[in-house]
């Protein structure tokens, strides 16, 4: 409110506005590759693993064919030739994709046509008694296969006591070409669905950097409001102190001759004691004023406010001395409370009184005849709070958070102008103390939706405690 010869001006800083948190646009990225990557090893591992069992599959199928012609050759196989077996198994079986091979112990495989095939795998199974064996691509060539994975049954003729065996070698040309069809399809769909993974993260990548570029447009669109709202506001309290200090100085003039006067007419109602006295008040309320606008003047030049030691009760009961011919005027109930026992505060007694008159007049002002406003003096942890309460209109939130700008007012026009307030709380800060207003609370709220009565606490340090 008050300006010195050298004005400042002081920004609070706010809070900065925390943007929505979210992901990273590279993190993002990172994990949907992660996640593409984990569930494309894992459909490959499952196919692997498919087509390692229709191998096994198509082995044993071998294994049982060779079984079938071991049981069908065993009757008169003892003294029977190797080849001559062939030629029998040759009748029997007859498949383009089967080679069927008769194995005598150590001799390697004969084969339909009489010729001697040696294939290490099928021999190693044979002497090992295997039922099945894996051929490589060569081997399986060897036989007169296609070039590719082959897989063989092998049963041994050991009942009829030859020491021979029936080799069935078939081709997996078709489960692998199955296997490879079903790859493509995999790697196909994983493809796919990588893609339309990295369209839809890279829009939603897009839309959530956009958001955050808008929410960080508002954030520095608020603060720079916020701050351009606390330039106008200490513009409008450097007007206020360049104001009251000419007000100050262009009312002493006269008050000095009102005091002036008074004094002199007052050795002439020696015998009228009720004109005396109200010369007296005259005097006595003329020098407050000028006390007042001292200690207005010394603010608004920057000096701190002269102070005393005071009881907080002998304020609330002074303030109710000074107002009360307003509540009694407006028929309105004026209540003081104080705690038992209160620490005393440093203030300007003058100045401070002015400030708690300023809340009790507003308090005044919203209450309808009949109505009733509380003063009450209270202290908590070494401080004191004195708390002006009314049940009137009351107070929105927004326009309690508005209530101490200089200049507004919610009156109509020419009812207030919005220094009362604004002059309490610079009072108040320069005591090192603080002003709230305040709807009163939430148990009075009334028919229209809207809490009725306001609550304006002035808290203030306290010093020692007094009995």
């Amino acid at each position: 409110m008050f300006a010195s010869s050298r004005p400042a001006v002081f920004l609070m800083r706010s809070a900065p506005v925390q943007p929505t948190r979210s992901l990273r646009p590279q993190a993002l990225s990172v994990g949907m590759a992660v996640c593409i990557a984990l569930v494309a090893a894992l459909a490959y591992w499952d196919e692997e693993r498919e087509s390692n069992a229709a191998l096994a599959d198509l082995a044993r199928e071998q294994a049982t064919l060779a079984h079938g012609l071991a049981l069908l050759l065993s009757v008169g196989a003892q003294n029977t030739p190797p080849t001559q077996l062939v030629t029998q198994l040759r009748a029997l079986v007859a498949h383009q994709g089967l080679r069927v091979f008769v194995a005598g112990a150590g001799q390697g495989l004969v084969g339909p046509r009489g010729q001697l095939v040696r294939s290490a795998s099928l021999e190693q199974a044979a002497a090992a008694h295997a039922h099945t064996a894996r051929l490589g691509r060569d081997e399986a060539a060897a036989l007169g296969l296609p070039r590719r994975v082959a897989m063989a049954g092998v049963w041994s003729l050991d009942g009829a006591g030859s020491g021979l065996s029936v080799v069935v070698v078939a081709t997996a040309q078709n489960e692998r070409d199955r296997e490879r069809r079903a790859r493509y399809r995999l790697l196909l769909s994983v493809a796919l669905a990588s893609g339309l993974v990295l369209l839809f993260g890279g829009l939603a990548a897009r839309r959530q950097r956009k958001q955050l570029e808008l929410s960080r447009e508002l954030a520095i669109a608020a603060l720079v409001q916020q701050r351009d709202e606390q330039l106008v506001r200490a513009d409008k309290l450097a007007t206020l102190g360049a104001l009251a200090t000419g007000i100050a100085h262009e009312v002493s003039t006269p008050l000095g001759v009102i005091i002036g006067r008074a004094e002199q007419v007052l050795p002439k109602l020696a015998g009228d004691e009720r004109g005396r006295r109200a010369v007296e008040a005259i005097i006595e309320q003329g020098n407050r004023i000028n006390q007042v606008i001292r200690g207005f003047l010394g603010l608004a030049r920057g000096a701190r406010p002269r102070t005393e030691h005071v009881r907080p009760s002998d304020l609330a009961d002074a303030c109710r001395t000074l107002v009360e011919h307003r509540f009694a005027k407006a028929a309105v109930q004026l209540e003081v409370l104080a705690d038992a026992e209160l620490p005393e505060i440093a203030c300007d007694p003058r100045l401070f009184e002015q400030a708690l008159i300023n809340l009790l007049l507003n308090a005044c002002d919203a209450c309808d005849a009949g109505g009733h406003v509380e003063l009450r003096v209270q202290a908590n942890d070494g401080r004191v709070s004195f708390v002006v309460t009314d049940d009137g209109s009351g107070i929105a939130p927004e326009v309690a958070a508005r209530a101490i700008e200089p200049f507004f007012t919610t009156k109509p026009e020419g009812l207030g102008t919005g220094l009362g307030l604004a002059i309490a709380n610079e009072i108040v800060k320069h005591h090192q103390g603080s002003l709230s207003i305040s709807p009163r609370h939430a148990a009075s709220l009334s028919a229209a939706g809207f809490v009725r009565g306001t609550r304006a606490c002035v808290d203030l340090p306290g010093l020692r405690s007094v009995t």
